[in-house]
């Protein structure tokens, strides 16, 4: 990615921020912290930009800078064949869940729309979607109770760039060779950047937990210089 890119993060920031500026701007990339993001700045406009920030601010400036983020297929996850996922997802609308569906892991397709988690039953459900749709798509997961660590990885053209244990603790070299053979089978459906969260259970092994997209993903103990490059190239102008 050219040295010429000039990142775009928010104003407020915290030390994972901090860590990516640092290693970008240590490579000789230029980066510019916005306040009111919301705003066009016709100078930045005529430049090379990649975004790294909330899920808000950098589609807002997507659509203002005219640049397209590489983000994961969210239904993906329920397509997958259960040795990748160790439990039964379905892709489903808010309107079709049903009171003998609880307890279960719900999870909107749309990001961020409600808070994703564990549900006991359909009163606390319908208590954090009150408002939305009925024809909401949301993901539907079985809850795999023993989960015992959980690690981050940010992941371009099939290529592990990093991978590091952000909840608990498990054999993470086992971990990364059951992601790799994943992307092996299944690089296809991925993005050219991904960030691929894996678990660890007991009873399940490894399986994966989620995708993210670069572009809005923590570090979450992976390291800065590892994945700067997977940032940086999540932003295609």
């Amino acid at each position: 990615m050219s040295e010429k890119t000039i990142l775009l993060i928010p104003e407020k920031t915290d030390i994972e921020f901090e860590a990516v500026f640092a290693i970008w701007t240590k490579r000789g990339g230029q980066i510019k912290r916005l306040g009111k993001y919301w705003i066009r700045d016709e100078e930045l406009a005529k430049q090379r930009i990649a975004v790294y920030g909330n899920q808000t601010f950098s589609l807002i400036l997507a659509q203002i800078y005219d640049v397209m983020l590489l983000s994961p297929d969210d239904t993906l996850i329920a397509r997958l064949e259960n040795k990748w996922i160790k439990r039964n997802i379905e892709v489903k609308k808010i309107g079709q869940v049903k009171e003998n569906d609880f307890p279960v892991f719900i999870k909107p397709v749309i990001p961020k729309i409600f808070l994703a988690g564990i549900f006991p039953d359909l009163v606390a459900f319908n208590a954090v979607t009150t408002g939305l749709a009925d024809t909401e798509e949301i993901l539907v997961s079985n809850i795999i109770d023993d989960i015992q660590a959980e690690a981050r990885s940010f992941v371009m053209n099939g290529t592990i760039k990093d991978i590091a244990l952000y909840e608990g603790r498990a054999d993470l070299e086992s971990g990364k060779d059951f992601l790799s053979d994943f992307i092996d089978h299944n690089k296809e459906a991925l993005p050219e950047v991904v960030v691929i969260d894996i678990a660890f259970s007991p009873n399940a092994g490894w399986f994966v937990l989620e995708f993210n997209a670069c572009w809005g993903a923590g570090l979450n103990n992976c390291r800065a210089e590892n994945v700067i490059d997977c940032i940086i190239a999540a932003t295609v102008n």
